[in-house]
């Protein structure tokens, strides 16, 4: 066993004698990764929404001008639930709220919670409301007082 003449090798390694390198991109791992991207972003789209969608008021804001008499929740210390005064279980709120309303869901709602009311009792309404298809849900909150 010698070696060949003129360096020349015997189809083993690199050489000019084979094939050309493939100039190809191969995309498949870059499909891949779009793949996995695009079932992420379809799963977590959702529940990103999942939450009560609420602006809630600066204590220095000014009081916003309304044209019709709004729809009122409110939410008693206790607990108990009353819209525009008349009171209502939990069960028939979203029934009352859309007997109602004007515009439907796109009627603007208040919830006014009293301040020693469970914070719970109150994101139960909000919650209820907005799963009846409610966006336009407000806190209803009193001035601070400036000193």
């Amino acid at each position: 066993m010698g070696a060949m003449p003129g360096g020349a090798r015997n189809g083993r390694g690199r050489g000019r004698t084979g094939a050309p390198p493939i100039s190809e991109i191969n995309v498949t791992p870059m499909v891949d990764v779009m793949l996995v991207l695009l079932i992420v972003f379809m799963v977590a789209a959702p529940l990103m929404t999942m939450g009560v969608p609420i602006t809630l008021p600066k204590t220095d804001a000014q009081a916003m001008p309304i044209e019709r008499k709004p729809i009122t929740v409110t939410v008693a210390p206790d607990g108990a639930l009353s819209i525009d005064g008349d009171p209502v279980g939990l069960e028939a709120l979203v029934t009352s709220v859309n007997a109602l309303a004007v515009d439907g869901t796109d009627e603007r709602l208040y919830v006014r919670g009293d301040a020693t009311a469970a914070y719970g009792a109150i994101m139960e309404v909000m919650g209820a409301l907005s799963a009846a298809g409610y966006s336009q849900i407000g806190l209803i909150t009193d001035r601070k007082e400036s000193n």
